[in-house]
């Protein structure tokens, strides 16, 4: 197997030696996912870009996205990031699991949202017509749609990059669930 590299700041491009002084600034330290993406002079800016675009959802409906396709591409590096990120937006440790198992019972638009994002991943793009029924249902709109599933598309992109690299992941691991059921 070929090595993948986590690039440092001195390895990467000027451009890319800025995004990581406002990442380092933001945050602390630069995730070793954002890292890797600067192995390519544009993708961490993109991505950037991408993550940060305005959008119909709230951060916590965000996460709920971010949790679900996670778990069901079960990308460790990113179920560990988010559950970091959910607690962060006012999650506990107990809906965090049940979010990535598919369900957020303790919230009904939720609820609606990661049973959706769960067929429409499991699915490939093509939900259960009953998943979209509630979504709307739940009081989501045709606009609140797109920024879903650009929010999913975002999600896949570094669950990806990750289960190809396999990079170290430098946020405390979650907890393994059982194996998700189709």
């Amino acid at each position: 197997m070929t090595p993948f590299t986590v690039p440092t700041r001195d390895q990467v491009s000027e451009n890319n030696q800025t995004l990581f002084d406002n990442l380092q600034k933001g945050l602390g330290f630069v995730p070793n996912l954002y890292a890797y993406y600067a192995n390519n002079d544009t993708a961490l800016g993109d991505y950037l870009a991408l993550q940060n675009r305005k959008s119909t959802l709230r951060a916590k409906e965000r996460e709920v996205i971010n949790l679900v396709v996670s778990q069901v591409n079960d990308c460790r590096y990113c179920q560990s990031a988010h559950t970091v990120i959910g607690k962060m937006n006012g999650f506990s440790d107990e809906q965090i699991l049940e979010i990535r198992s598919g369900e957020a019972s303790f919230d009904p638009k939720l609820d609606a949202l990661a049973r959706f994002v769960h067929s429409l991943t499991l699915r490939r793009g093509k939900p259960e017509t009953a998943a979209t029924q509630a979504l709307f249902a739940a009081g989501y709109n045709e606009a609140n749609l797109v920024d879903i599933i650009i929010v999913v598309g975002d999600k896949i992109i570094s669950n990806y990059i990750h289960g190809v690299t396999q990079f170290a992941i430098d946020f405390p691991a979650a907890p393994v669930l059982e194996e998700m059921h189709a």
